[in-house]
């Protein structure tokens, strides 16, 4: 019997965990994936944006701007990598500065901090690569670009390190509720709770309808993009839009904070949850309007594209709320800006549990993260004396972003264990660079084998059954 059942370990879901794992609770996250952060959460802009694109006086504003704020904190404390870069908007026209105006104006209202309407000649100065055709600009200081996967990733890891009991490969089947307790059959058995909260991203209505009856429905839109090598990273120093439209903040460029530059994405309404296919049609749209804003991409410089699901509701805005059944919480249709609230999502969740009659006692012992190794942003002497305690960090793996064995293997026995390539590699970066894991797959593959004790043919890419190996050909 759990005090608190969450479905989904997304962003949202395992930022739920986090903060419910400050208090003494019995708390467990279903997740029907082989890992944490495998939908939404790692295939969108990586962006935390200022907050003021959102509706006044929309939830969306408010979870925004609040959980904008919470990030430099929370990042450092759990050793993932943000950066408060910057955004802009650009305008190409007069009717585009009015709606830099709208903008601005909006943002004063949702209280969000450094804004400014920057002419011609200041655009120049701060971003110099910025199509000449481009006339003014909206500044936001507090915009940040962060690693979504990386930081959904610790934060379960510290959930768990406190006690919260995570249950992968988990798929929710149906749900019933007797006698004030809920019963959530899954593909590997039963699970009983006091409360649910669902954050099943694209599939939160799915969920909803098992136990309540139907309140909101998601519409999946999926958007593709571009990554391009680090030689292309330095184009733009900040996040760059152009002004929006009704399907969304449009193509941007952007620098990751690992030193690539991304570009995209585009929208499309589609029926199919799991369609994250690319086409050759909709990346030449987003090459088109991404050399828009910025000049000069070498798009040949590209060393993957890839699509995401974001999951749009027919209300509009957040939906975080008790729904028709008594603690059953929809946190749904968390599209864009939903990587940016999502701390403030989590502090949300707590109020609404607390409305609902849930006790909740703080722990005097909670457990603060383990910093883990990232080797290459060592001093000389601090990695010698790694060497020296752990002869594995001196054995360079993946040459292009450099990551030695060390790393790996600490990526693997993690409190949440990296079991497949694809996990390891959104924990520490291993195939992250230019040959994509074409040199260092395999012994990858070989020492998350040897670490798990596993026959290296079961070690799979990503999704069940992702299999890599199935048979020796030649002995």
């Amino acid at each position: 019997m759990y005090d608190i059942l969450i479905i989904g370990a997304g962003i949202v879901g395992t930022g739920i965990a986090r903060e419910l794992s400050k208090y003494k609770l019995k708390v467990a996250v279903l997740e029907k994936d082989t890992d944490v952060a495998n939908e939404t959460t790692k295939a969108n802009s990586a962006i935390v944006h200022g907050g003021y694109d959102a509706k006044e006086e929309s939830l969306m504003a408010k979870l925004n701007v609040l959980g904008n704020s919470l990030y430099e904190d929370l990042c450092n404390e759990l050793s993932v990598p943000f950066k408060r870069n910057g955004s802009l908007v650009l305008a190409f026209n007069d009717e585009e500065v009015e709606h830099l105006n709208v903008l601005y104006n909006r943002g004063i209202i949702n209280k969000v901090p450094g804004l400014a309407i920057i002419n011609q000649e200041k655009l120049r100065e701060i971003e110099p690569n910025v199509d000449e055709k481009a006339i003014a600009a909206l500044h936001c200081a507090s915009a940040g670009i962060v690693s979504p996967w990386e930081f959904a990733e610790a934060l379960i890891d510290n959930a768990v390190e406190n006690g919260v009991e995570l249950f992968l490969n988990t798929e929710v089947e149906n749900i019933e509720k007797t006698d004030d307790i809920f019963h959530i059959y899954t593909n590997t058995g039963v699970f009983h709770g006091k409360y649910v909260i669902n954050c099943t991203g694209v599939h939160a209505d799915l969920i909803h309808k098992m136990i309540a009856p139907e309140s909101f429905k998601i519409l999946p839109r999926k958007g593709e993009y571009f990554v391009l090598d680090k030689n292309q990273g330095k184009r733009v120093n900040q996040t760059v839009f152009q002004c929006p439209s009704k399907l969304g903040k449009g193509i941007l460029v952007t620098p990751t904070v690992h030193g690539n530059l991304l570009v995209g994405p585009d929208a499309q309404d589609i029926d199919n949850r799991y369609d994250v296919s690319t086409a050759t049609d909709r990346l030449d749209y987003i090459k088109f309007k991404g050399s828009h804003s910025i000049k000069d991409i070498n798009f040949r410089e590209n060393i993957r594209t890839f699509a995401g699901i974001r999951a749009e509701s027919d209300r509009g805005d957040f939906i975080v709320e008790e729904s028709s059944i008594k603690g059953f919480f929809d946190i749904a249709g968390i599209k864009s800006p939903g990587l940016s609230a999502a701390p403030a999502i989590a502090l949300a969740a707590i109020d609404l549990l607390k409305d609902s009659g849930a006790h909740l006692i703080k722990k005097e012992n909670f457990v603060t993260p383990r910093k883990h190794t990232l080797f290459m942003h060592l001093s000389p002497e601090e990695k010698a004396q790694k060497i020296k305690e752990d002869n594995r960090f001196g054995r360079i793996i993946c040459r292009c972003e450099m990551i030695t064995e060390g790393e790996i293997v600490e990526a693997i026995h993690r409190p949440v264990k990296a079991t497949t390539m694809d996990a390891v590699k959104r924990r520490c970066r291993p195939g992250s660079g230019r040959c994509q894991g074409g040199f260092c797959g395999p012994r990858v593959q070989e020492i998350i084998a040897r670490e798990l004790n596993k026959d290296i043919k079961d070690v799979i890419l990503d999704k069940a059954n992702s299999y890599i190996l199935i048979e020796e050909l030649k002995k």
